[in-house]
């Protein structure tokens, strides 16, 4: 082996080992993503720019107590995160910290979207409201540690039984994480946006709210008239039909085809 073999080897390896870091730090993120630790590790982010801004400006004191927070925080990440590295330990004792098959993923969104298109169907004509959020990229864990646990794989039959009015979980909403019912009778947070008509109540409201914040698909029953509608990116797509209702949802999950076309460039109406 030549000295530009050896060279080329060493460069193949570092390259590797920083592709496998910036994985693994990935996953990290992807893990505590939508928990208050998001919060927390901005904070952190924040100490240490102040730490180099108090070093660069030569202000001593500032960077004396930066540096003390620092040295301690190690120990502080450790509790403070506990509860998201417990979870990541535990997925990747599962083996789900990685990706899972694509082809199993398109079964899992195929399977969730015929059921949720069936039960909206179902409790749009007997006017069953309804309030059933899916979690995207962005986390819903703070708002589902709001509800009740149920961590069931999702059916139509279940998000029926759940809305049917006077049982303890039809107020509030559903949250969908990956292909399972998380937790029911959720808070999510109401708009506060001028822009929703007036004729709409706290599912509407709460269903903006939530995709202002998040980039949840949330999908609502109209308790009054049995409307369909949609939330997503802080618009409000109202009275959609089923079928329709259901291209939407493939068209989300399903990226390729959702790039090619008009993405929700649907002919609905926006916020009333």
């Amino acid at each position: 082996m030549t000295l530009g073999d050896f060279s080329l080897l060493h460069y193949l390896i570092d390259v590797i080992d920083i592709l496998l870091v910036w994985f693994v730090i990935y996953k990290l993120i992807m893990v505590i993503r939508g928990t208050k630790a998001v919060q927390l590790l901005k904070g952190i982010i924040v100490i240490i720019i102040v730490r180099v801004l108090s070093q660069y400006l030569g202000l001593n004191t500032l960077q004396w107590l930066m540096d003390q927070v620092l040295i301690w925080g190690f120990l502080a990440i450790i509790i403070i995160f506990q509860p998201e590295f417990r979870r990541a330990l535990e997925q990747l004792g599962r083996g789900s910290l990685f990706a899972r098959a694509a082809s199993q993923e398109d079964d899992e969104q195929t399977n969730m979207t015929e059921a949720i298109a069936k039960a909206v169907e179902y409790m749009a004509k007997r006017r069953i409201g309804a309030l059933i959020s899916i979690e995207r990229k962005i986390g819903m864990e703070d708002y589902v540690e709001t509800g009740i646990p149920l961590n069931a794989h999702i059916s139509a039959e279940l998000l029926i039984n759940i809305f049917i009015p006077n049982t303890p979980l039809h107020d509030g909403a559903v949250i969908i994480q990956k292909d399972q019912v998380s937790a029911a009778a959720c808070y999510l947070p109401l708009s506060e946006s001028p822009f929703i008509s007036k004729e709409l109540g706290t599912r509407h409201r709460a269903a903006v709210g939530i995709s202002e914040v998040t980039d949840s698909i949330t999908i609502i029953v109209s308790e009054e008239t049995g409307g369909i509608s949609i939330a997503k990116d802080g618009e409000l797509h109202r009275h959609l039909t089923p079928e329709t209702l259901k291209e939407m949802l493939f068209a989300e999950f399903n990226r390729t085809k959702a790039a090619s076309s008009s993405r929700w460039q649907w002919r609905v109406k926006k916020n009333g």
